[in-house]
């Protein structure tokens, strides 16, 4: 990398890092802070709802009007109002700035991508590297930096609000009803014990705060803008808008990626549970609130380690073999946290869960990606937008649905969900198996009908 180059994408890298540094430590806590009338996971809902709607329409727009330096900026700007909101945080406060964060999410990520695909081809022309190697190098440093904002988030978190002066033991009765057995906590309000004072609620906001603005500034000062060549060579303005939007529902005219809308459905669900469910009903429940920050970070830890792991095996085992990982290795944390009895003496427990979480979870997150991107390679931005509509859809419906139902049922959906998205991903690797297959079985039947020819004559 050159050096203007690298510094390019250490800003993004370090821009998003501060950004989701303060996004991820407030999601995990949303539904442990707020959990009168279901507050925190209602702006969950409507967060990943806002999502989906952008992501349908906004990026193409805000990219071609402000180009991808202005449209990072502005969507930035999105994630510290919702930042703000949480410190009045009310229906009036916290549903309107998720719906701001739900919009501006879309063509953070899209701008994003952009920025470093355009600038790792401009690169490469003028190293004479290829294009592909050197946008992966990109994308690469980029999720190394990114990844650790979930660890430094939790973390500044659990630091905060460990300061609570005195931590009284949970009661026996209150535990009975912790883990799956939990019905009511989604809409009553956690016992007054665990709630930290609000003078470390604000504390916590404005470190949160601080690291989003400064996010915001890093990328406005430093972040050079960039221009895409190859469009400018072309003369071409790029598709018109509504092409683009038809494009992402004309892909599903395509079988295999009906079959693999459950895919990144079940990543929305799963994520869903354990950022509303898993941080509220086990560890806030059992063991505190100050807690949740360092369970998460053992997830966080083994996501990210994972995810630089499984980049090396894919190329040894193939990408099916880890789907059976991450497939038998969440079936069996499910069917675990419907059998178990939280307490807090079992204190390695809570994170042994959330790791094994983290492996699958990590499973999910890079080969998703990556088989979207092998698949559909001549329709890969309509494919990406079906991968984002489909997850956010999954995020709407479990945190919809977290507020009324139990632990117990939402453990089984996850399992319903999981089994047919691996039968329908089963049946995808099966048809391109064949489809493989085919022309080869033809090649060896030609030589074959030849010598038949031959001594016929």
């Amino acid at each position: 990398m050159t050096e203007s180059s690298l510094k390019n994408v250490l800003v993004v890298s370090f821009g998003f890092l501060l950004l989701f540094t303060a996004y991820g430590g407030l999601q995990s806590l949303q539904s442990s802070l707020y959990g009168e009338e279901g507050l925190g996971v209602t702006a969950l809902s409507t967060l990943y709802g806002g999502m989906l709607l952008s992501s349908m329409f906004l990026p193409p727009l805000l990219i071609k009007r402000f180009g991808c330096k202005w449209t990072i900026v502005i969507s930035m700007c999105c994630y510290v109002a919702f930042s703000l909101g949480n410190f009045y945080a009310s229906w009036f406060t916290l549903v309107p700035t998720s719906i701001l964060l739900g919009l501006g999410a879309a063509p953070l990520w899209s701008a994003q991508g952009t920025y470093l695909t355009i600038m790792g081809n401009t690169q490469a022309e003028k190293a004479g590297k290829v294009g592909r190697d050197m946008v992966n190098q990109y994308f690469g440093t980029f999720f190394l930096i990114f990844q650790s904002s979930g660890v430094w988030g939790n973390l500044i978190s659990s630091l905060v609000f460990g300061q609570t002066p005195s931590q009284e033991a949970i009661p026996e009765e209150q535990l009975l009803s912790c883990g799956a057995s939990d019905c009511l906590m989604a809409t009553a309000p956690t016992n007054s014990t665990q709630r930290p004072s609000q003078t470390l609620i604000y504390t916590l906001l404005g470190i949160y705060t601080g690291s989003g603005v400064l996010a915001v500034l890093l990328v406005a000062v430093f972040l050079e803008p960039i221009k895409d060549a190859q469009r400018k060579r072309e003369g071409d303005e790029g598709p018109p808008f509504w092409s683009t939007l038809l494009s992402t529902f004309r892909l599903l005219g395509d079988k295999r990626l009906r079959l693999l809308v459950l895919l990144p459905m079940y990543s929305g669900f799963e994520q869903a549970f354990l950022a509303g469910d898993y941080t509220r009903s086990y560890v806030t429940c059992a063991l505190g609130i100050r807690f949740v920050g360092y369970v998460m970070i053992c997830f966080s830890a083994t996501n990210s380690l994972c995810s630089v792991l499984y980049g090396r095996l894919s190329q040894k085992t193939g990408r099916a073999a880890l789907y059976a990982l991450g497939a038998v290795t969440h079936l069996c944390c499910i069917i675990a946290l419907l059998l178990w009895e939280p307490h807090p003496r079992q204190l390695a427990v809570f994170f042994v869960f959330s790791g094994l979480w983290g492996v699958s979870d990590a499973v999910w997150q890079t080969q998703n990606n990556a088989l979207y991107g092998v698949l559909f390679e001549k329709n890969k931005e309509a494919a990406f937008a079906n991968y984002r509509l489909w997850e956010s859809l999954g995020f709407v419906i479990a945190f919809g649905y977290s507020t009324f139902l139990c632990v117990n049922v939402k453990l089984y959906i996850l399992l319903g969900v999981l089994s047919l998205a691996m039968l329908a991903y089963g049946t995808v690797e099966y048809l391109e198996a064949k489809k493989v297959a085919r022309p080869a079985a033809a090649e060896q039947a030609k030589p074959a009908e030849g010598e038949e020819t031959e001594t016929a004559m």
